[in-house]
Order: C-alpha cells, then structure tokens, then sequence
C-alpha cells in the first residue's frame, strides 16, 4: 500500500512529461512553411513568456516572502532569473554556429536565404529543447512530490503543466522540422524533452529526496523561468521575425499570451 501514493504520483508526472511529445505530434499534419514557423514560435514565445512570468514568478516571489522580507524576495527573485537567463545564453554560445549545424546534418554546406532560415530554425529548435530539459526537471520534481503528499494537488498541477507542455512541444518540434523536413525526428525530439519531467523526477525521488525541500524547488523554478524567458525572446521571437513573416510571429505571440494566461486564470 505504501507504493500506491508513488505509482500514482509518477503516473501524473509522467503525463505531464508525455504532453510536451503530444504537441510535438503537430509537425506531422502541417507542411513546413515560414509562415507556419513564424506562428508556431510567436506562439510558442507567448506561452513560455506567460508561463514564467505569470505563474512561476508569481508563486516563487510569493514564497520567498514568507522567508525574506519583501525587499529580499524581490532581490532573491531577481538575482535568480538575471542566473537562468546568463545560463541560457551561456548555452546559446556553447551550441555550434548555425552553418555548422547544418553541414553536420545535411553533409555538405548550403547557401541563400532559405539556408540561412533553415540554420536558424535548426538553432533554434536545439536550444529550445535544452531549455525545455532544464525547465521539465524541476517540474518533474514538484509534481511527484506534490502527487505523493496531496494525490487532488499533484493531479491539478500536471493537468497545469500537461496544458502548458502541449504548445512547448510545439517550440521545439516546429523549428526541427522546418530544417530538416524529418517530421519523426522532429516529434521524437519533442518527446524527449518531456521525458526529462519523469526521469528527472524519478531519480530525485530516488537519490536526492533527503536534499530536497521547498526553497531548492522554487529557486530551480526561477531558474528554468529565466532559461524560458530568454529563449522566448532571444531565439523564438528573433526567428520569427527573421522569417520575413512579423505579422504571423506577432499574431502567434498574441494569441499564445492570450490563451495561456486564461489558462493559467481558470487553473489557478
């Protein structure tokens, strides 16, 4: 009987996990267009910029109140996404330069504007991913915990987290696809970044447990909202308008806002 609270709890987090490959399922009913991209990264910026400042700041701020005064809990806060975002762009660095990638992939080096679009995407959809990874980890974390503790919590936050996971399949998908044309690479790349949400969780389940309390989860939450909020705007928006298309990636971001913090709304 000890076990139940735990399968129960790792099936939740592996639902959450596993939506972020369901939105990455969407490459395989759309031609690949600049169009299309610029609209699937707007929108996908859209949902990850809502999600961390809408939901993780918001809650992260609101407990470290409870420990720090108000002054230090906006500093902590701050100080915590400056570090997710420094992290994300230290990441941006280390990944190989867009022609690179690109002459890794297809052999041979290609030239034009459509081969400069394709690298970019191509960058873009692997940064998206590691993002991704660092963000699902701490997820992860808090809905097995959450789901082990309080089965009714855990089961509303990976309902929270598969809702927003759905478009952030999307983000990486979308991008890997427009570069390679392989739409199941694409797919599974997306279902790979969501399986750092079980995985992830699982092993602090089994390893770190002892280590683990509420201040570590939500300082790794801010962290992941900075990496989020920079990959937002630095590579999902950037591309976007790179594409020539700045009407479809602003209407996309519109809508991607707009949806999600009524998600978050009605969830909350």
């Amino acid at each position: 009987m000890e076990q139940n609270p735990f399968l129960a709890a790792l099936c939740m987090t592996i639902l959450a996990g596993l939506s972020t490959g369901l939105g990455g399922l969407t490459v395989l009913w759309f031609v690949p267009t600049g169009r299309m991209l610029a609209r699937s990264l707007g929108f996908a910026a859209g949902v990850m910029l809502s999600v961390s400042l809408g939901d993780l700041l918001p809650g992260s701020l609101a407990f470290f109140e409870t420990r720090l005064s108000s002054a230090g809990a906006g500093a902590a806060v701050g100080l915590l996404l400056a570090a997710g975002m420094a992290l994300a762009a230290l990441m941006g660095e280390l990944l190989p330069d867009e022609g690179r990638l690109m002459t890794q992939l297809a052999g041979e080096p290609e030239v034009g504007d459509i081969a400069l679009s394709r690298s970019r995407a191509l960058h873009c959809g692997i940064a998206v991913g590691l993002a991704l990874v660092l963000h699902n980890l701490p997820e992860g974390i808090l809905t097995l915990f959450s789901g082990v503790q309080d089965p009714r919590a855990g089961l509303r936050l990976s309902l929270a987290i598969a809702l927003h996971n759905l478009p952030e399949g999307i983000s990486t998908a979308a991008p890997l696809w427009y570069a390679t044309g392989n739409r199941v690479k694409s797919a599974g790349a997306a279902f790979a970044s969501g399986l750092a949400e079980p995985v992830g969780a699982v092993l602090a389940y089994l390893v770190l447990a002892p280590f683990l309390n509420e201040m570590l989860l939500q300082g790794m939450s801010l962290l992941a909202a900075g990496v989020m909020c920079w990959v937002s705007v630095a590579e999902l928006l950037v591309n976007g308008f790179s594409l020539g298309q700045k009407a479809d990636a602003a209407a996309g971001f519109a809508v991607g806002v707009c949806g999600m913090t009524l998600g978050i709304a009605i969830l909350a």
